[in-house]
């Protein structure tokens, strides 16, 4: 993953949330059957890719107050799948993300900077508290949100999410196999998330 300061999480499909919207801050719970996390490494130097499933996203838009939204999101690391089994069973074994003891990564915002144009949509920062093997670490995100493609500009009905980043797999302790596998795993979270009704 890239160094905390270059994480990125990013909200996105085709269409650009406004920065004003009538209404009452908007709970979003997660669709599983359109949600992923992809992943990327380095195994001898050479990229390798794998998934695991988003278990839960608690995420909440204020319209009124985009700075006031939040973001919760629980991927179910212990369900890791690489393409090799062998890859796999050394990721989520003791030396790796020991999901047989912390079997959840989780990531929940405390702090939301929009970007110059008041928009989450252009380079908002998140600042946030990320769990892995047991260890919280605070990190800063970049953030954009849209609106699915198709959809009236007054429409937060359904949400697509993109999170992208990455981040140093030794400062949170996951630092086996060092001569084999590189320190930075990029992130690729993909979910959609619809209004709590």
């Amino acid at each position: 993953m890239f160094q905390r300061r270059h994480a990125l999480i990013l909200l996105a499909s085709a269409w650009v949330l406004p920065s004003v919207a009538l209404g009452a801050p908007v709970r979003y719970q997660l669709d599983p059957a359109k949600s992923h996390v992809g992943f990327k490494f380095k195994l001898n130097g050479v990229t390798q890719n794998g998934s695991m499933p988003i278990e839960r996203a608690d995420i909440t838009i204020d319209p009124q107050r985009l700075s006031r939204s939040r973001i919760d999101v629980t991927v179910t690391a212990a369900q890791s799948r690489t393409g090799l089994i062998f890859i796999t069973r050394a990721m989520t074994g003791p030396d790796v993300l020991n999901t047989a003891q912390f079997p959840t990564i989780r990531f929940v915002s405390r702090h939301i900077t929009l970007g110059d144009s008041g928009r989450i949509s252009d380079g908002a920062r998140i600042r946030g508290d990320l769990t892995l093997r047991g260890v919280t670490r605070s990190v800063t995100l970049q953030a954009a949100l849209y609106r699915p493609p198709g959809t009236a500009a007054d429409d937060l009905s359904q949400l697509d999410v993109v999170l992208r980043g990455g981040l140093s797999r030794a400062d949170f302790g996951a630092s086996g196999f060092p001569d084999l596998v590189a320190d930075t795993v990029i992130l690729d979270i993909r979910a959609r998330i619809n209004a709590v009704k």
